[in-house]
């Protein structure tokens, strides 16, 4: 299984890119506080983002720096030569949804279409209904006595313990101080 799930704050506004087939990649780092002892130095991690697609346009026309979101996807790793001759090892995360915690635009302010959001109120009762009552009873419908139990179904009666029934070893045990 190769699943991730993360969430945390952009470290920077996406880097996009489009393909010359004209798909979209989006890259990102997001910061994530380990948890640590009480008392402990706080250790951030800033593992790197790929999303690509429809993931990827999302990701760059509403992702910004310091925004909180959370990501799942899969861990993937790869290498590349740089331009000094050194091979780099690269585990990313590519991501199969973004979701946006926090909803806000760039300057810190709620988007105009969310500013005086309420939720829809609940819907009116229906005509004749009362929470706990309950429901009329059919017409014509009375219920009649609990049928009596067939003979032979029942279990016998388990007959008290009288004294001296416990077995030998269980009245040593009772009877020794150190127990």
């Amino acid at each position: 299984m190769n699943k991730v799930e993360l969430v945390g704050r952009l470290t920077r506004d996406p880097e996009v890119k489009t393909t010359q087939s004209g798909t979209t990649i989006a890259n990102f780092s997001v910061a994530i506080d380990r948890p640590t002892k009480q008392g402990g130095e706080k250790i951030t991690d800033f593992p790197r983002v790929t999303a690509i697609g429809k993931i990827a346009d999302n990701v760059a026309k509403y992702c910004y720096k310091g925004m909180l979101v959370g990501v799942t996807g899969r861990l993937q790793t790869g290498s590349y030569t740089n331009k000094d001759g050194v091979t780099v090892y690269t585990t990313d995360v590519l991501a199969d949804n973004v979701e946006f915690l926090e909803w806000r635009d760039k300057d810190g302010q709620q988007p105009a279409s969310q500013q005086g959001y309420a939720p829809a109120p609940a819907p009116a009762p229906q005509q004749g209904y009362a929470p706990g009552a309950a429901p009329a009873p059919q017409q014509g419908y009375a219920p009649g006595p609990a049928p009596a139990p067939q003979q032979g179904c029942a279990p016998a009666p388990v007959p008290a313990p009288q004294q001296g029934d416990e077995p030998d070893d269980f009245q040593a045990m009772m009877e020794d101080d150190n127990f």
